[in-house]
């Protein structure tokens, strides 16, 4: 099955499982290389992670959301990185909750091929233009979408019970471009 990881770290010959946010160490891919070259462009640190994307619910063409103006060019302009091509055992590979498009891997895989990147923001626009990527940009949302995406933000740093690490990358990246998001939690945990 052929799967595409995205990275900011180049020439890996073989993707070892890292572990990020979630319970165990695993190797992130897609099915889409749109979709892994998201994850050449992250807002926070590791082991922390902002894509906010989605999909087209008529054509399935991924969508990045910009949840704040311009956000889509402040990540990725400027960001270099490469995209992964393995070749993984369908046995050996797992679904990932949430993300169709998604798959895990707990074994090292062997790259087949690199695709080296220069500049993410001008490879996201090529996507664009090409129909293969849309982008919702934050001026075209309305205020119940933001809504909608403040309380998934919301959530989160609530299950990270983040008011015990403020000063990590994801609490830092909240207070910075969703302060209202911030003060809310800090309201409802001294309630």
């Amino acid at each position: 099955m052929i799967l595409y990881h995205g990275s900011n770290t180049a020439n890996i010959q073989v993707l070892q499982p890292h572990l990020a946010d979630h319970d165990r160490p695993y190797i992130y891919m897609s099915t889409l290389e749109v979709v892994a070259a998201f994850y050449m462009c992250n807002a926070v640190e590791r082991p922390y992670y902002w894509f906010p994307y989605g999909f087209d619910k008529e054509t399935g063409v991924p969508v990045y959301h910009e949840l704040y103006p311009n956000a889509l060019k402040e990540v990725s302009d400027g960001v270099s990185g490469s995209i992964y091509i393995v070749d993984a055992d369908e046995d050996s590979i797992l679904p990932f909750k949430n993300i169709p498009v998604a798959r895990l891997a707990t074994q090292p895989v062997k790259v087949l091929k690199e695709i080296k990147v220069e500049n993410a923001y001008d490879l996201f626009m090529q996507y664009v233009a090409e129909g293969k990527m849309k982008i919702g940009r934050f001026e075209d949302k309305t205020e119940k979408a933001i809504a909608n995406w403040h309380s998934m933000v919301l959530s989160y740093i609530k299950e990270k019970d983040m008011i015990k690490t403020p000063d990590c990358s994801y609490a830092l990246f909240v207070k910075e471009k969703f302060p209202s998001v911030w003060r809310q939690y800090e309201k409802e945990i001294s309630e």
